[in-house]
């Protein structure tokens, strides 16, 4: 049975050029089974009418709180609480302020602050305010209250300009709703322990051996497996991120030490362990209790000792029913340090990304990774933003579990 046979999809259609193919998004959930509900703001009746939108959903168009002619009540309440899923789209700069900042001025928006289901939010606008800090962070802050987003797409713009701004294709659209009700459970009931970011080495009260791991990749792992179903345990290094999802608990550490022992801790409950963290490999063999002062001449010389190898230690204890993910990132002869480190360590499979491909690793939104399994098997990914990544990764470590 197709994903979407028999959900209720609530559609949102804001002001927006893009508002003309919500008719095709409409369409295609109404061929794979859906019942479709449109809710539209009085904008955007401009730029689709409400008597195609009723036709293509065969229901009426909600606009108004009630009805003028009879003094029938349109609920928001009622409409949170029959979908499935909220889908706004196209989500102007305007709305998407509102929805951030809990505006409720129509029927579309009081409908989303009391949407019970999972929201999905496709923005549409031009290059230049999609790009403004103001938006982007209104689109962060709808991401931290644990709504999907659909991102802007690159191209041909109503304004004539080129750039990243026009709404998802509508069958990517549908495909992302079809892909969270195929994929949203087959995680339920697993413990999955994920570490994530760098480890600080203390050399003195202020100063220390860390690097450059943002823990974006590790994150978003873990917002992937809770959203699943999994229970997730979140052991995290010093990073300026915070799990959202309501299934996620975070152990917050700083040294290699402190990630090692919080591992071991939960590693025995764990059916799946991700190691995303970027653990150093060597620490001081001395901490200065009190700050070092810069000598007027001479070097400074820092003795450094082995940290204790967190994937390798976890490998030897792992169990027959559990299954263990590293990562390896690359610099030089990538594929046979990759496949040696998985060997090496035990794991199941493990994620290869390399510090030669632009625009991946630490700090940045998006990753170019290859899996390799522990009898060899490669797979090959495209570069996409990290929220992806991590769908890919957790559909293999699905796959293996199957």
């Amino acid at each position: 049975m197709n994903s979407l046979e028999g959900k209720h999809i609530l559609v949102g259609i804001t002001g927006g050029i893009a508002a003309y193919k919500m008719a095709t998004v409409v369409r295609e959930l109404k061929k794979r089974g859906a019942e479709v509900k449109v809710v539209m703001t009085p904008l955007a009746k401009q730029f689709i009418t409400p008597l195609t939108m009723a036709t293509l959903s065969q229901n009426p168009i909600l606009v108004d709180f009630f009805n003028p002619e009879n003094g029938e009540w349109n609920s928001h309440v009622s409409l949170g609480i029959w979908a499935d899923a909220y889908l706004i789209a196209p989500a102007t700069a305007n709305s998407i302020g509102k929805m951030a900042n809990g505006v409720a001025d129509n029927l579309l928006l009081t409908s989303y602050l009391s949407a019970k289901c999972p929201v999905f939010i496709a923005p549409a606008m031009d290059l230049d305010m999609y790009a403004h800090p103001a938006v982007q962070k209104n689109i962060a802050v709808l991401r931290s209250y644990n709504n999907h987003i659909i991102d802007a797409e690159e191209g041909f713009l109503a304004s004539g300009l080129t750039g990243k701004g026009r709404m998802a294709d509508p069958l990517k659209i549908v495909q992302t709703l079809e892909d969270y009700f195929t994929s949203s459970n087959d995680l339920n009931g697993k413990r999955v322990m994920i570490t994530a970011g760098p480890t600080y080495e203390k050399i003195d009260p202020v100063r220390f051996i860390g690097n450059y791991s943002s823990g974006k990749m590790g994150y978003a792992l873990a917002e992937e497996c809770a959203e699943r179903g999994a229970e997730v345990i979140l052991i995290s290094g010093p990073v300026a991120l915070n799990p959202v999802h309501p299934n996620i608990k975070r152990v917050s550490v700083e040294s290699a030490k402190e990630m090692y022992e919080a591992a071991m801790q939960y590693s025995d409950d764990a059916d799946i362990q991700i190691l995303c963290a970027a653990v150093a490999d060597y620490t001081p063999a001395e901490k200065a209790e009190h700050k070092i002062k810069r000598e007027k001449t001479g070097n400074m010389t820092i003795e450094l000792l082995p940290t204790v190898d967190i994937a390798a230690s976890l490998g030897k204890k792992k169990k027959g029913n559990q299954l263990m993910v590293g990562f390896a990132l690359e610099t030089d002869n990538e594929e046979i340090n990759a496949i040696d480190k998985c060997a090496r360590k035990n794991l199941d499979f493990i994620v290869m990304n390399s510090l030669n491909n632009k625009n991946t690793c630490f700090k940045s939104d998006s990753n170019l990774i290859t899996i390799f399994d522990k009898d060899g098997s490669r797979f090959l990914y495209d570069f996409k933003p990290k929220k992806e990544v991590a769908k890919d990764i957790v559909n293999h470590i699905v796959e293996k579990l199957s």
